[in-house]
C-alpha cells in the first residue's frame, strides 16, 4: 500500500493537536532551533536577573578581594623584618659599649666622657633606627624589645642578682650596683613610653628623647669641661652647660624631625617646627638647670617636661 510523503507530519500534527498537554510541553523540551539567533543565555538572564547579579557580585568580589595566602606573606614578611631589625638594634648597641668599654680600658676616653657618650649615641642610634622596622601596628612593639631587654638587665644587676663589674663601671658615676635603679634605668624607661606610644610618625617622642640623649648628654659634659660660671639659683649647673643643652638639642631635634621628614613619617611646616621646637628645647633647659637634689631625675624630668610642651606645641599624634 502506497504511504504518502506527507503522512508522518500529518500523523505528529494531528497527535500534538490531540494532546494539549504534549503541546504546552514541546516548547520547554524542544526549544526552536535558529542558525542566526541563538544566544542561550538570553532567557537565562531575563528570568533570573536578581540571581545572576548576585552571582556577577560575588565573582567581583572574588577578584578584587586578595587570597588569603597574600596576607599570610604580608604578615610573615613584617614579622620577619621586625625580628630581624630588633636583633639588628640590639647588636648594635651591645657593640657600641663594648666599644667606649675598650677605648676606657687603654685609657684613650675618661671614664665619665665613656659615660655620657654612650648616654648620648645609644638613644640617638636607636631612634635613628626606627625606619628599619616595617609599617605594621606591631612594629613598634618590636622596637621596644631593645630597651626592654637592657632595662631587665639593669634590674638584675641593680638588684645584684648577677655581678657585672664593667656594666656598673660603663653606666654608674660611683660604681655602686643600686645606681643601675636610678638613672640608667629611668633612661631605657623612656626609650620604651617613646617607643610605644609616640613612635617614629610623631615629633613628641622625636623631640623628647633628642633632648634627654643629646641635651642633657652635652650639658654635662660642657659643664664639667667649661662651667665657670654657675647659674644663680643652682651652683650645680652652669650657664655654658644650659646654653649648650639648649643648642645642642636644638640642633638634634631639628635633625631628627628632619630625618623622619625624609621617610615619610612626618609632615609639618618647617618655620613653626623650628618656633615648636624652640619652645620645647627652652622648657627642657629650664627644668634641666634646676636644683635636683631630693627631686627628679633628669633622665624623668626632661623628657615629660618635653612631651607636655610638645603636646601642648604639636598636638598628640601617637
Amino acid at each position: 500500500m502506497a504511504t504518502h510523503p506527507h503522512s508522518a507530519v500529518a500523523i505528529t500534527t494531528t497527535t500534538t493537536s490531540a494532546n494539549p498537554k504534549l503541546s504546552l510541553l514541546r516548547p520547554h523540551f524542544c526549544p526552536p532551533r535558529c542558525a542566526f539567533n541563538f544566544n542561550p543565555t538570553t532567557p537565562f538572564r531575563h528570568q533570573h536577573l536578581i540571581r545572576n547579579a548576585s552571582v556577577d557580585l560575588h565573582i567581583q568580589r572574588r577578584l578584587l578581594l586578595p587570597p588569603p595566602r597574600v596576607f599570610a606573606v604580608d604578615v610573615s614578611g613584617h614579622l620577619l623584618q621586625d625580628t630581624g631589625a630588633s636583633l639588628f638594634v640590639v647588636a648594635g648597641a651591645y657593640a657600641l659599649v663594648s666599644v667606649f668599654d675598650n677605648l676606657t680600658q687603654r685609657q684613650i676616653v675618661e671614664q665619665n666622657l665613656s659615660r655620657k657618650l654612650v648616654h648620648i649615641l645609644s638613644g640617638l642610634l636607636y631612634m635613628g633606627c626606627w625606619p628599619m622596622f616595617s609599617t605594621s601596628t606591631e612594629a613598634r612593639y618590636f622596637a621596644a624589645l631593645v630597651p626592654l631587654l637592657n632595662c631587665l638587665r639593669l634590674l638584675v644587676h641593680g638588684l645584684s642578682l648577677v655581678t657585672n663589674e664593667d656594666l656598673i663601671k660603663s653606666v654608674t658615676r660611683e660604681g655602686k650596683p643600686e645606681e643601675l635603679l636610678r638613672g640608667p634605668l629611668y633612661y631605657v624607661l623612656m626609650l620604651i613610653l617613646c617607643s610605644i606610644f609616640f613612635w617614629r610618625e610623631s615629633p613628641i617622642g622625636v623631640v623628647s628623647l633628642s633632648m634627654m640623649c643629646g641635651g642633657d648628654g652635652i650639658a654635662d659634659i660642657m659643664g664639667r669641661r667649661f662651667g665657670i660660671h654657675k647659674i644663680p639659683y643652682n651652683k650645680h649647673k652652669s650657664w655654658v652647660g644650659s646654653i649648650s643643652m639648649f643648642t645642642v638639642g636644638f640642633l638634634i631635634s631639628i635633625g631628627m624631625i628632619y630625618y623622619f621628614s625624609k621617610f615619610g613619617y612626618i609632615e609639618l611646616d618647617f618655620v613653626q617646627t623650628v618656633e615648636r621646637v624652640a619652645v620645647v628645647a627652652m622648657a627642657a633647659t629650664v627644668v634641666e638647670s634646676l636644683p635636683a637634689k631630693g627631686g627628679l631625675d633628669d633622665n624623668i624630668s626632661v623628657p615629660l617636661v618635653c612631651m607636655v610642651t610638645a603636646y601642648l606645641s604639636f598636638g598628640f599624634q601617637p
